[in-house]
């Protein structure tokens, strides 16, 4: 691979890098996959290096809302599915598409450097059995995930027993006999405090804000699938699906959670049931946020205190790109600044695959991001009139696809987009680009 050739380098066998991957191969762009782990499935591996599943994760979408449109899952699959069926449904699909003769696996992408200006290549270094190599590619594809790097807080004090970050939990065995204090409730705390009560002898869930709660069924149907077929306002949306969580929901503030200081949809949901129904059996008890730490005690903001033997932070996950200069990325904030979250605004030869959140966004939301970058690519090649068109418009300046919520100031919520306003944007650049190309 010593000459600059017509192959671009897609890092990650993941969820989106198995969809680029099968979009690339279906719009014939050349390319070279490459996977850190032995096999594809990215973070629903639990055995990948890089996975941060544990033991009793599922899906907080259902099946039918989530899977790829052209490959739905089995049948049998339960309607919240476990990370093994999710394994095997992405082992299925890459089998099903031809996609694994594509990579190389267990292969680490050790850094991605432009040759020059843009167009003219990029040097991809990479080791693995064979050791340390190199080749040069016409573009690169980073669909590394973006759930892997711990955003693990400091602590003022000193504290004796032990501190894990959630992406260190693996099994409730790590929390058998144990007093344990959750720090942060999104989907994965509050999973794992549910097993922590369970297994440990005590569970407390410290919380820095409110949530809003939605059950996993709404009149014995998968709560995602209810709703959705008419396009409501906002304001309205809110009024009528507030009024639904608190028939089914009731009021977490009476279990002592801290009510929200946002608006419903300004930060992503917690979909769990059973950590509400522990608390109102007193199976846990809501904590402030922590102040100080001193041996074994914890020390919280509203003066209180109790001894624990673990701390499990659940506080997410930052982006990480290793291996590319954070120059490269249009880095605004705690994030890249791409279009549609995924193209540099100059650059036509490097894109952030699955840089993407949304409730209700899907894998088959990602496709369609996949798609559009795929058909962007071979329009760029024909000079078709909407891939220059897009070309500009992406170099023209743009915001985030948030369709005006005001989403958190977080980390997380940094990529955060409201799901219509980006599909609608997505696909309506797919329908341009196919018109281009007929």
């Amino acid at each position: 691979m010593s000459d600059i050739n017509n192959r671009y380098a897609l890092i990650g066998a993941g969820p989106m890098g198995l969809a680029m991957a099968k979009v690339m191969k279906e719009q014939g762009i050349p390319f070279q996959g490459f996977e850190l782990h032995s096999d594809v499935g990215g973070l629903w591996d639990i055995e990948g290096p890089k996975s941060t599943m544990y033991e009793t994760a599922h899906l907080i979408s259902s099946k039918r809302m989530t899977e790829f449109t052209d490959f739905p899952m089995k049948e049998e699959a339960a309607e919240y599915p476990c990370h093994r069926d999710l394994k095997g449904y992405f082992q299925d699909f890459a089998d099903h598409f031809g996609l694994k003769e594509h990579y190389l696996f267990n292969t680490e992408v050790l850094k991605l450097e432009p040759l020059g200006k843009e167009g003219e290549g990029w040097q991809v270094t990479w080791k693995n059995e064979e050791g340390e190599q190199s080749g040069q590619f016409k573009g690169v594809m980073i669909a590394n995930g973006t759930l892997s790097e711990p955003n693990l807080p400091s602590f003022r004090g000193d504290f004796d027993g032990e501190i894990i970050h959630s992406s260190e939990y693996r099994y409730p065995s790590q929390l058998a006999g144990k007093k344990v204090l959750i720090v942060g409730a999104g989907n994965s705390g509050c999973d794992i405090a549910v097993d922590a009560i369970h297994h440990g002898v005590k569970c407390d869930l410290s919380m820095r804000r409110g949530y809003y709660f939605v059950p996993k069924y709404v009149f014995g149907k998968p709560a995602d699938t209810m709703g959705g077929l008419i396009k409501l306002p906002m304001w309205l949306k809110r009024r009528i699906d507030g009024q639904i969580l608190k028939w089914f929901v009731g009021d977490p503030q009476k279990y002592g959670f801290p009510k929200p200081d946002y608006q419903l949809y300004e930060s992503h949901p917690v979909v769990n049931s059973l950590v509400l129904y522990h608390a109102g059996h007193g199976d846990i008890k809501i904590r402030k946020d922590i102040d100080h730490l001193a041996g074994k005690t914890v020390h919280f903001t509203d003066g209180s205190s109790d001894d624990y033997d673990m701390i499990l932070a659940a506080t997410g996950y930052k982006l990480h790109y290793p291996f590319i200069d954070k120059s490269l990325l249009n880095w605004q904030g705690d994030a890249p600044h791409l279009y549609l979250n995924a193209m540099h605004p100059t650059r036509d030869d490097l894109f952030i695959l699955g840089m993407v959140e949304a409730s209700g966004l899907g894998w088959q939301g990602r496709h369609e991001q996949a798609e559009m970058i795929a058909r962007y690519l071979t329009g760029l090649e024909k000079d078709c009139s909407a891939a220059k068109a897009l070309q500009k418009e992406k170099a023209n300046g743009f915001e985030r696809a948030t369709g005006g919520m005001n989403y958190l100031k977080l980390a997380r919520m940094a990529y955060y987009v409201d799901k219509a306003t980006y599909r609608s944007a997505v696909t309506g650049w797919i329908e341009k680009l196919k018109r281009g190309a007929a």
